[in-house]
């Protein structure tokens, strides 16, 4: 018993001491300078809003788009910020219980002083992680708006309005008790109170907060008396979207150590214009941090961090938004609102589903950059580590967990688990199909059994073999049309592929449109088991039918009532995700998809056969 007592204690002690690695300095402030110990600390990074509070799970049948990232989504995210040279991550908010998300959605906060304990582990391990990879975290306290929970969400736990927010004694003391709870709370996984945790780079008031000076001095005096190591951020916004000035006011506020803007120009090349406008605003006398800007060209970017880096008193800037590897496989997938239907969240390393916004480059130019303002060469790329591959159920839905910085990955399957391997697919991307299995064995043989792995590849070589899953046996084939194009349809009238908007669509990036009248025609290539139809419908009456014929001129309705998978959040402009389902009972050699009555749009067609 003393034997094993010692040996779990081992185990603890060298996971604490894995995580508290970490910082040498807190990061501190010599007049507008940013310090880490005796040098200028600046960098060029990211915002990830999901690192601590996951808002993007789209999977077609998640009603709750809402979870808490696991340990393995937020190692992607440091050791993505690290690869790029990024030094520092800037998360979004505490989350707050917001009325509007589903009875079942994870939060931070409960109530006026009611915290959530396993959220706040979540954090911990952030904070963990943070000190393992040297990488610093920003880290907003209140959100300006509902996203995620924050200002409105707090007046709503007293039946107040937003608005009272900032003057109201009583909504100021509640988040009073948000502040001192996170910066007095003990790290479940170090041992270190969040306000001696030198991976926090500093404190902000909040994400684009409207608030009136009043509201700043208490607030940031109020951190200051609880945490005298970390410095404080403004988290004051200019609703000004050409003119993103920071506030005199703050200024000359003792308790604040660095102000912020945020930059989405309408015309982007007033970017660099704006920054210089702040410049000779502030003349010196605070810190300042450009602390997003985004939706605009790779070009537009470029000059925005040229600026950045040619101006001394500009300390960093953090560009919106990375998104991270998902445990289920793929990645996390969002769409920007201000985006004008263009622009989503980047992905590591880059890829080409995301060529309309130039992601490929832009993710190689912006580690450029985030180098460059340190004054250091440009490392080589790192090889990836080897993925994890997931239980497989059958050989037409293959998904693994991916690796940083992986460009493809090459799947192999064999009848034994001694070989011989064939390889299957080659430089398969895990950023093609959002929220959908990654691999189709398009070859694999009805009733043979297969045993598969998975590596990773870049640049800089080969990760080595994943785990080996298996045997799987092949009961039915599959035939899967993502709606990329035309291709496997058999036949159609008046449908037409689209893209956009595809935050209404599950991030779901390829669709077929139609209708009232429109039709696509599907031929079974073998003896029919089921056919899946997954779609988009703007209301809760079904406006698609599925008929079958055996011979493509005779046809039978076959009388399928779709299931929905709504979410009833308000403040997307959501369709409804309808999975039309028929089980095969007879053997139709063609099921056409019938357009009875409004606009749908098409996801996907799985027909699985033997």
């Amino acid at each position: 018993m003393i034997k094993l007592l010692g040996r779990a204690l081992a185990v603890v002690t060298a996971f604490v001491s894995l995580h508290a690695l970490g910082f040498e300095h807190f990061i501190t402030v010599d007049g507008n300078q940013l310090m880490d110990g005796n040098k200028p600390y600046r960098f060029i990074s990211f915002n990830v809003p999901t690192l601590n509070y996951q808002e993007d799970e789209m999977s077609f049948a998640t009603t709750n788009p809402y979870q808490l990232p696991d340990e393995y989504e937020m190692r992607d995210v440091f050791a993505t910020i690290k690869e790029m040279g990024g030094q520092v991550v800037r998360i979004y908010t505490i989350p707050v219980r917001n009325n509007n998300f589903p009875k079942e959605a994870p939060t931070y906060v409960e109530g006026p002083g009611r915290f959530n304990e396993e959220a706040f582990k979540v954090t911990d391990m952030m904070l963990a992680l943070a000190n393992e990879y040297g990488v610093r975290v920003i880290f907003p306290l209140l959100n300006n708006r509902q996203w995620m929970g924050g200002r409105p969400n707090y007046a709503e736990f007293r039946g107040k309005t937003a608005e009272d927010f900032w003057t109201d004694p009583q909504l100021i003391s509640d988040f009073k008790k948000t502040i001192e709870f996170t910066l007095n709370r003990t790290n479940s996984v170090t041992g270190v109170k969040y306000k001696d945790d030198k991976a926090i780079l500093c404190w902000e008031t909040g994400n684009e907060l409207t608030s009136p000076m009043g509201w700043t001095r208490e607030i940031t005096r109020y951190i200051k008396s609880q945490d005298s190591n970390h410095l404080v951020m403004d988290g004051w916004f200019s609703d000004d979207l050409d003119y993103p000035l920071v506030r005199e006011e703050s200024l000359d506020e003792w308790s604040i150590d660095i102000v912020t803007s945020h930059h989405y120009e309408r015309d982007t090349t007033l970017i660099p214009h704006n920054i210089q406008r702040n410049l000779d605003l502030i003349k010196g006398r605070k810190a300042y941090v450009v602390g997003e800007f985004g939706f605009a060209s790779s070009s537009a970017i470029e000059s925005a961090l040229d600026k950045v880096i040619a101006e001394q008193d500009v300390m960093g800037a953090l560009i919106w938004s990375l998104r991270h590897h998902r445990k289920d496989g793929g990645f996390y997938w969002h769409s920007e609102p201000l985006g004008a239907g263009l622009f989503k969240a980047f992905h590591w390393p880059g890829f080409p589903s995301g060529e309309a916004y130039d992601e490929q480059r832009l993710m190689q130019m912006y580690r450029n950059k985030a180098f460059e303002i340190q004054g250091v060469d440009v490392p080589p790329i790192s090889k990836p580590l080897a993925p994890t591959l997931l239980p497989i159920a059958n050989a037409y839905s293959i998904s693994w967990q991916g690796s940083m910085g992986a460009t493809g990955y090459n799947v192999e399957r064999s009848e034994s688990t001694e070989g011989p391997w064939l390889r299957v697919g080659y430089n398969i991307s895990d950023a093609d199909v959002p929220y959908f299995p990654l691999f189709h064995d398009e070859s694999a043989q009805i009733d043979n059994s297969y045993y598969y792995r998975v590596s990773a590849i870049n640049s800089a070589g080969d990760s080595g073999y994943s785990n080996t899953v298996g045997p799987i046996k092949v009961s039915q084939l599959a035939r899967i049309d993502t709606m990329k194009n035309l291709g496997v349809v058999e036949d159609s009238k008046a449908i037409h592929p689209v893209t956009g908007s595809d935050r209404s669509f599950k991030e779901i990036r390829h669709r077929l449109a139609g209708d009232y009248g429109s039709e696509a025609t599907y031929r079974i290539p073998g003896k029919l088991d089921k056919f899946l139809l997954y779609a988009f419908e703007q209301t809760r009456f079904s406006y698609l039918a599925l008929v079958g014929s055996h011979d493509g001129k005779s046809w039978t309705e076959l009388n399928v009532k779709p299931q929905t998978f709504a979410n009833n959040e308000s403040y997307y402009s959501y369709w409804k995700p309808k999975l039309y389902s028929y089980q095969g009972d007879e053997q139709y050699r063609y099921i056409k998809v019938v357009f009875r009555g409004g606009k749908a749009q098409l996801a996907r067609v799985e027909m699985l056969y033997h």
